[in-house]
């Protein structure tokens, strides 16, 4: 055999390799092995789902240099964003506004000397089912601004804005695991079909874990910014193969 016809050769089986990787790929087929006849494949399933809880945190914040004067501000402040919240319809049983996290600074007896001496810091949570109203009040906040409240988003809360979390997995999981399982076997079954093969059972599988995705993915946005949300899984089954 000259160099030219194995080029040939090797190239044809080389092509062949690649078309059969593609074509297994397509199947769901992750490896298949002939000798010891068995087939390796994967189901997924991914289904929306809607939050059902909204957690917003709202991080209030003066500054004076009289102590007494800057907790009455503080106070006034609270009583404006439980007021701006109540006009938002976050009250009654569904909603609910907590105070958390109340804290004075000293920047005199920090070794601070500009700026305001006190700095007061309190943080509203409000925790609620009702997603919508939740996330309209959130895109209102300069109303809260424009009368005189100072906001600060606060690095344990990330942007500040509400997080919305999808509270019913445990609900989805069953019918997802089937649903993912059975897509493992129909490309199982579709290989055995075309290898003039059968499926001889399940050798083993594997679940994997359950992803809370946003269902926009794009740079800069997040799953818990998002209402909708898309939820996914992926079983990885090997089948045993028979003539």
């Amino acid at each position: 055999m000259n160099n030219s016809t194995g080029l040939t050769i090797g190239a044809v089986v080389l092509a062949v390799g690649i078309a059969a990787g593609g074509y297994l790929a397509g199947l769901g087929v992750l490896r298949a092995r002939t000798n010891d006849r068995t087939v390796l494949v994967r189901g997924l399933s991914e289904r929306e789902a809607k939050a059902d809880l909204a957690i917003w945190p709202l991080r209030l914040i003066v500054a004076d240099d009289d102590l007494a004067r800057a907790n009455a501000t503080l106070e006034r402040n609270v009583a404006q964003t439980r007021s701006f919240l109540a006009t938002q319809g976050l009250t009654g049983t569904e909603s609910e506004v907590t105070l958390q996290e109340f804290s004075v600074q000293d920047n005199r007896a920090n070794g601070y000397q500009a700026g305001s001496r006190y700095v007061i810091r309190q943080t509203l949570v409000v925790r609620s089912t009702k997603i919508e109203l939740v996330q309209s009040a959130s895109q209102r906040v300069p109303e809260l601004v424009k009368d005189g409240v100072v906001l600060s988003s606060g690095q344990e809360y990330g942007g500040g804005g509400p997080t919305f979390v999808f509270t019913g997995l445990s609900d989805m999981k069953p019918a997802m695991i089937a649903e993912a399982t059975a897509r493992a076997r129909e490309g199982a079954e579709q290989f055995a079909t075309d290898s003039r093969s059968t499926l001889t059972g399940i050798r083993r599988a594997s679940q994997g874990l359950f992803e809370i995705l946003p269902r926009d993915q794009a740079q800069g946005i997040s799953e818990a910014s998002q209402i909708t949300k898309r939820i996914r899984v992926v079983t990885t089954v090997e089948y045993g193969l028979a003539n």
